[in-house]
């Protein structure tokens, strides 16, 4: 498989079929590999820790097994690239979103099969049509995941109404775990240095017996992210891609966090993204904000954030991403005097503009331009794969 794949008619499944090259063929489809290493991609931005060994260990497993079934690839992910009972969930999400149908456990899909794509195939030969009887479950694994491959890199401006419906699909399985700071709370462990009153316990139940040292250690814990949408007229092209990103982020990784929109006013929508369905979150939201397409007033919203919410301890030590393209209407000095007030109680400051990600950009807007030199990272924002380094990027684990 890792030599490539064909795409050839399967009639008896009624779509295409994805299988290794015969003998003596080329290699005409470069998409194989590179559809399983994107779904790798999009598990690890739903956070499982699928890293490079288990990667191998997948595509590995689908040399032995077959690659055109899509029950094979379900559980060779499964066993190879899940490493904990919390992941399992996640997987089955991201797989369902990722090839657009139900899993083949024997577990429901959580997401609606998008819309499939038509894909050129030619003619295959006779013998490549015999399947035995248990591949009754053969999909065209390749071509809806090469499609979805295709989609992680595409604009969120440029995008139709169906691959919007999978975009959301695949946002919904986001997380986004802030950066894991040591705390000053001790928890035993292994390792660490002697945990004096349970070491003296343990002597004392055992009538005065030496006994081996009790070790403890600090605890970590993910820090605060706080999350600043802008839903200003300028960004309502990626509004709803942004704030159903932060939908996903609110509700899993483990970290507390805090969203805000920004425009003309500030409005916290935590407890509007709290709900399960994203659709759902996404009417609470609609119905919360006051002035969607409107204007854009960045030094004084941030400074109202920093007055009411920040100097009280939400952006103390928080991962701070602000999600705009920087267009300001008020005072460029008041933004920049508000992002620098930020700097110094923020742990680290991202900034994500979907409009970097166009030939020729720059940062000459006034109040990009204002906020860029108290910014630590500046990110693209416009595709998922870009919200996906964006999560990296707030991790700790990705530098821009």
């Amino acid at each position: 498989m890792r030599e490539g794949w064909r795409r050839s008619w399967d009639p008896v499944g009624g779509g295409t079929e994805v299988r290794p090259p015969a003998r003596g063929e080329e290699w005409t489809a470069a998409d194989g590999p590179a559809v399983l290493v994107g779904l790798a991609r999009a598990l690890r931005a739903a956070g499982v820790e699928a890293g490079p060994d288990r990667v191998e260990a997948f595509l590995g497993a689908l040399d032995v097994l077959r690659p055109a079934v899509r029950s094979d690839v379900y559980w060779s992910g499964r066993l190879t690239l899940c490493g904990a009972p919390d992941d399992v969930e996640r997987y089955d999400r991201v797989f369902a979103a990722y090839f657009g149908d139900a899993v083949s456990g024997g577990r429901p899909a959580r997401a609606a099969a998008p819309a499939r794509s038509r894909v050129p195939v030619r003619a295959a030969a006779a013998g490549d049509r015999t399947r035995s009887a248990g591949d009754g479950d053969a999909v065209p694994t390749a071509a809806l995941a090469a499609t979805t491959e295709v989609l992680r890199h595409r604009d969120v401006a440029a995008l139709n109404a169906a691959e919007r419906d999978q975009l959301r699909r695949l946002l919904a399985a986001f997380t986004l775990p802030g950066e894991p700071r040591r705390t000053a709370r001790l928890r035993p462990d292994r390792r660490g240095t002697v945990d004096p009153r349970r070491t003296v316990r343990e002597m004392l139940r055992r009538g005065g017996e030496p006994a081996p040292p009790r070790l403890r250690d600090r605890t970590e814990r993910p820090r605060r992210v706080v999350l600043l949408v802008d839903v200003s007229g300028s960004m309502a092209a990626y509004a709803d891609a942004l704030l159903r990103f932060a939908h996903a982020a609110s509700r899993g990784g483990g970290a507390r966090t805090e969203v805000f929109t920004i425009g003309t006013r500030l409005t916290r929508v935590t407890r509007e993204l709290t709900h399960r369905d994203p659709d759902t979150a996404m009417a609470a939201v609609a119905a919360a904000v006051p002035d969607w397409r409107g204007g854009t007033r960045l030094g004084e919203l941030l400074r109202a954030f920093l007055d009411r919410w920040g100097a009280r301890g939400m952006a103390r030590g928080a991962v701070v991403v602000v999600l705009s393209d920087g267009w300001e209407r008020g005072d460029p000095e008041l933004l920049a005097e508000q992002m620098r007030r930020l700097r110094r109680l923020a742990h680290r400051v991202v900034w994500a503009n979907p409009r970097k990600a166009r030939p020729g950009y720059a940062p000459l807007a006034t109040g990009m331009a204002a906020a860029l030199p108290s910014v630590d990272a500046f990110v693209e924002g416009h595709s998922l794969a870009a919200l996906e380094r964006l999560a990296a990027v707030v991790r700790g684990v990705d530098d821009a």
